[in-house]
C-alpha cells in the first residue's frame, strides 16, 4: 500500500531546520487537572495511551527528503507505538519545576514529534499533563486540536453535511485546459507581487534593527536549560480595564506584560526608564471556518513594549496606538511579517541556511508575546476537570524569555519560558504580572 505524504509548508520547514539541541522548537502546554482519586494520574496516562493511536495527526512523523531540493514531508507511521510518546512521571510538588526540566529536552525527530508527560501531584489531589508538539507539526491552533483529541469526549451538536467537492468551476478537464492561458499571467502577477512583498518586508526588518533599546535581561547565551512559570488573572478584570481605558483585551494583556517587565527589571536592579524592547506578536493567517492545509500560517506585528513609561495608562495607550498602526498596515506588511519570507525561500535554502536564520532572531525581536486560543467549554481527562492551562512558546536563540497567554473559562493564564541560568528569578516575573494587573485596574478606576 502506498504511503500518503504531505510536504511541509515553507514555514514548517523553517521551524524544522532552525532547531538545535540548545533551542528545541517545540510548543508546550501545561494543563492542571483537579481530582480526588489517588489513581487518577495513572488512569489519565492509560487513557492517553489508548486514545493517541485514534488521532491521525499524532501518528504523523516528519522525514527529510532530498528529492524536491531539500524539503521534508509528513507521513503516517504504520507501526505507531504510543508508549514512545506518553510517559507517567514521578510524583512532584512543583508542576512548573518538572515542566521546565522536560521542556529542555528536544523531541525525538525519528518519531512523530510530540510527547505527553503525566505529572502526579505529591499530595495526590491533582495531576498535570505537559504536552509538547514540534512547531513543524503544529501551530498553536493545530496543537490544541490534537490535544483535544485525547481528552474525554465532549457532546457535539450534529453538523450539516458538507457539499461534495467539485472540479474548478465545474468545467471538467477540457474547461481547465482552456483556462490555462489566462492562469499563466495570473501566476506571474502573483509571483511578482510576492517578490515585491518580500522586498518590502526585508526593508522593514532592516529598519527595525536600528535604534535598539533593549536590556541584557532579555538576551542570553544558549545554555540549553529551561525554567517555566505561570500567572493567572481574572478575565473580568481585564474586560473592565478595557471598557474604561479603551483598546482590546489583547492590548490590555500586552500592556500588562510591559508593566510587569518594568517592575521585574527594577527588582533586579536594572534600569527600566530607557528600555523599549521589540516584541513580536504572532498573528494567525488562518481564516475562520475555512478548510486549509495543515501547517503554520503565521504573520506578526512588531511593536515596542513601553517599559520605559512610568504611568500604566500611558503604557496601555502606547500599546494600543502601536497595535492599531500595525493592524492598519496589515499582517502582510512590516517587519512583523518576517515569517512570510519563508514562503519565498526554496527548500534547500531552508535546509542549509537554518542555523544562520536561527542566529538572526535576536536581530529581529527581543521577546515573543503570543496568544494561544483555547475553547470555552470545559475539558476533562479521566473525568477530572481542567482547572489551569499554561501555554509555552519556543525560546529563540539568543533570547532568554518567551511569553504565551491563553484565556480559559473566565481566567487569563500567562505561560513563561526562560533560560534557567539567564533568568533564575522567573517566578518574580509571574508575580509582577499579577501585580501589574492590579496596578492597571486601580489606574483605570475599576
Amino acid at each position: 500500500m502506498a504511503t500518503l505524504t504531505d510536504p511541509l509548508a515553507p514555514l514548517d520547514l523553517a521551524f524544522w531546520n532552525i532547531e538545535s539541541p540548545e533551542h528545541p522548537m517545540h510548543l508546550g502546554a501545561l494543563g492542571v487537572f483537579t481530582c480526588d482519586s489517588a489513581s487518577a494520574a495513572q488512569h489519565a496516562a492509560d487513557l492517553l495511551m489508548a486514545r493517541a493511536p485514534q488521532v491521525p495527526g499524532l501518528r504523523m512523523r516528519i522525514r527529510d527528503v532530498w528529492f524536491g531540493a531539500g524539503g521534508a514531508v509528513r507521513e503516517p507511521v504504520p507501526d505507531f507505538d504510543p508508549a514512545g510518546h506518553v510517559r507517567l512521571a514521578p510524583e512532584t510538588d512543583d508542576f512548573h519545576a518538572a515542566a521546565g526540566a522536560l521542556m529542555e529536552r528536544p523531541l525525538d525527530r525519528s518519531l512523530p514529534p510530540w510527547e505527553a508527560h503525566v505529572l502526579p501531584a505529591a499530595d495526590g489531589g491533582s495531576f498535570a499533563v505537559l504536552f509538547k508538539f514540534h512547531h513543524a507539526l503544529a501551530d498553536g491552533l493545530r496543537a490544541l486540536t490534537l490535544a483535544a483529541g485525547v481528552m474525554d469526549p465532549q457532546p457535539v451538536a450534529p453538523r450539516p453535511p458538507r457539499p461534495a467537492p467539485t472540479d474548478e468551476g465545474g468545467r471538467g478537464l477540457l474547461g481547465t485546459l482552456a483556462a490555462l492561458p489566462g492562469a499563466v499571467p495570473r501566476t506571474l502577477r502573483r509571483q511578482a507581487g510576492a517578490l515585491g512583498q518580500a522586498l518590502d518586508i526585508g526593508a522593514s526588518v532592516a529598519r527595525a534593527t536600528w535604534d535598539v533599546r533593549s536590556t541584557q535581561a532579555l538576551t542570553s547565551q544558549a545554555t540549553g536549560t529551561r525554567r517555566t512559570a505561570g500567572a493567572v488573572l481574572d478575565l473580568d478584570d481585564i474586560h473592565r480595564i478595557r471598557k474604561k481605558a479603551g483598546g482590546t483585551v489583547n492590548d490590555v494583556l500586552i500592556a500588562v506584560v510591559a508593566g510587569a517587565l518594568r517592575e521585574w527589571l527594577s527588582a533586579r536592579g536594572e534600569p527600566a526608564d530607557e528600555v523599549r524592547p521589540r516584541a513580536l506578536i504572532p498573528v494567525s493567517r488562518r481564516r475562520p471556518r475555512a478548510h486549509q492545509p495543515q501547517g503554520n500560517r503565521l504573520s506578526g506585528y512588531l511593536i515596542r513594549l513601553p517599559v520605559d513609561e512610568a504611568d500604566p495608562l500611558t503604557r496601555l495607550g502606547t500599546v494600543r496606538g502601536d497595535m492599531d498602526r500595525s493592524k492598519d498596515d496589515g499582517a502582510h506588511r512590516g517587519a512583523g511579517a518576517v515569517a512570510l519570507l519563508a514562503d519565498h525561500v526554496p527548500p534547500l535554502a531552508h535546509r542549509l541556511g537554518g542555523p544562520l536564520v536561527a542566529q538572526s532572531a535576536r536581530l529581529l525581536f527581543d521577546i515573543l508575546v503570543t496568544s494561544v486560543p483555547l475553547p470555552s467549554l470545559g475539558l476533562r481527562l479521566a473525568g477530572c476537570p481542567l482547572a489551569e492551562v499554561y501555554p509555552f512558546a519556543p525560546l529563540a536563540q539568543g533570547q532568554s524569555l518567551a511569553i504565551a497567554v491563553s484565556t480559559y473559562r473566565g481566567r487569563v493564564h500567562y505561560g513563561l519560558v526562560a533560560d534557567a541560568e539567564a533568568v533564575p528569578d522567573l517566578d518574580g516575573l509571574g508575580r509582577a504580572l499579577m501585580a501589574e494587573a492590579a496596578v492597571l485596574s486601580a489606574a483605570a478606576g475599576v
